[in-house]
Formats: C-alpha cells, sequence, structure tokens
C-alpha cells in the first residue's frame, strides 16, 4: 500500500502531522508493507528565492494581527509540536521560498534517501539556529542525510534539476482538490488533510487497507498550511 504526503517544509503542521503519522503508521498492523512517498506543494511559490522573512512578521501581515498576536500564533502551534516530543523555535525562523528544498528532495527520492532529508530539513528549519533558506545549508543537510556533495551543488546550480517533478506533484495536489498541506492520499482511496491526531491516521490505514473507497477531510482545513504560506490556527490562540 502507498501512502502520499504532500507538504512544504515552512509548514509546522506539516512538521506535526509527519511526526504523528509516523504513531499512527507504528500501529498499524501491516506498517511493513506501506511505502509512503513524500510529494512536493509550495506554501509560496510566488515569493522570490532570495527574499524572506521572518515568520512572525509574514503571520501579522497576513492575518492583519499585532507583533504579539502572531507570536501567540506561533507559540499555540510550538505547544502542538512539543506535545508530539518535537523541539520548536518560536523566534528567529524565516519563511521564504521552498522550489530548492524540493527540487532536492526529489535527488533524494531518487536516491533513496527522501525521508532522511525531509526529516532533517524539518528539523533545522522548526527547532535548530539553521536556516533552510540558505544554499550552505541546503548542502550541508543533504550530505547529512547521505547524498553526493558535488552532485547536490550541480543539482542547485542548474535550476531546472527536478523542477518538472516539483512542478508535477503540485498539478496533482491540485487536480486532486488539495489547497493546503499535509495533504495525505491513502493508496489513492482514501484522504485526510491536516496534523490529524495519529489514532486518525492509523483508521486510515486500516480502511485503506480492507479496500474502502471512502474520502475524508478535516473540516475546514484546520490544522493545515494554506497555499498563501500561511498556517491556521484557532482564533482562541490569539484572542487567549
Amino acid at each position: 500500500m502507498r501512502v502520499e504526503i504532500w507538504s512544504d517544509i515552512a509548514c509546522p503542521w506539516c512538521y506535526i502531522g509527519k511526526a504523528r503519522f509516523e504513531k499512527g503508521l507504528a500501529a498499524f498492523a501491516h506498517r511493513n508493507d506501506v511505502e509512503v512517498v513524500h510529494r512536493s506543494f509550495e506554501l509560496d511559490p510566488a515569493r522570490a528565492k532570495h527574499d524572506t522573512a521572518p515568520v512572525v512578521e509574514m503571520l501579522a501581515k497576513k492575518y492583519g494581527r499585532t507583533r504579539e498576536e502572531a507570536q501567540a500564533m506561533e507559540e499555540h502551534v510550538a505547544s502542538n509540536a512539543r506535545s508530539e516530543g518535537l523541539e520548536y523555535r518560536t523566534e528567529g525562523r524565516d519563511h521564504g521560498n521552498t522550489f530548492d528544498i524540493h527540487r532536492l528532495l526529489h535527488l533524494a527520492k531518487a536516491r533513496g534517501r527522501q525521508d532522511e532529508l525531509l526529516t532533517l530539513a524539518y528539523r533545522a528549519n522548526f527547532a535548530e539556529e539553521r536556516s533552510v533558506f540558505d544554499q550552505e545549508v541546503l548542502v550541508s543537510l543533504a550530505v547529512e542525510a547521505g547524498l553526493d556533495e558535488p552532485e547536490v551543488r550541480r543539482v542547485l546550480e542548474d535550476g531546472t534539476a527536478y523542477a518538472d517533478e516539483v512542478r508535477a506533484d503540485e498539478r496533482e495536489a491540485a487536480e486532486l482538490g488539495a489547497t493546503g498541506v499535509p495533504f495525505f492520499v491513502f493508496d489513492r482511496t482514501y484522504g485526510v488533510s491536516g496534523g490529524q491526531p495519529a489514532e486518525l491516521f492509523t483508521q486510515a490505514l486500516e480502511q485503506a487497507w480492507q479496500g474502502r473507497k471512502v474520502t475524508a477531510a478535516a473540516a475546514g482545513n484546520a490544522d493545515t498550511c494554506d497555499a498563501d504560506g500561511a498556517c491556521e490556527v484557532p482564533a482562541a490562540a490569539v484572542e487567549g
């Protein structure tokens, strides 16, 4: 059985959702028969390559909030991450264009190291003092994941390398109706939107395994990051 996960490294709910999905998968009796494929989805594709901005500033502008309210939004997401055993920095993170990261993830997929690179990139972006929008950081992460440094540099220098693969993933997401991430598709029969609880992922795996043709999406795409580059949180998180 194949599980496809559309996500973006800039999306905190994707970071959290990956951890929750892996817990759900661990509880699934047929977990050894599941192939997981990570697919590309850019939250902010129109942003210029070197145009980065602090996350809190981006959230305040997107939602028309004060800086304090935007910071509270980050704290809410951080609380969810920490409840899953994930580290999460609420200060000093940047938001930017992730196209090069997606291209490297396709290289990593071709070399059998996709999950390793994705895990390292999430950790660098959300837990560590390393900007994934810096080319040298990307090279370092890719090498740490087991990729060949000269090949990594060639891909980064050639803006067309794996670009078609990224665009194909994004077209497919649109065809499937995905407007935010994370978006999980189980054997092309069952869809789940958002960083849902681990138990729901186990249930989805079981239903897909049984061959039920069902579609399930979280109401309002809660706990997702949208295609405008922002991440949805309950209003109470910024008003309380």
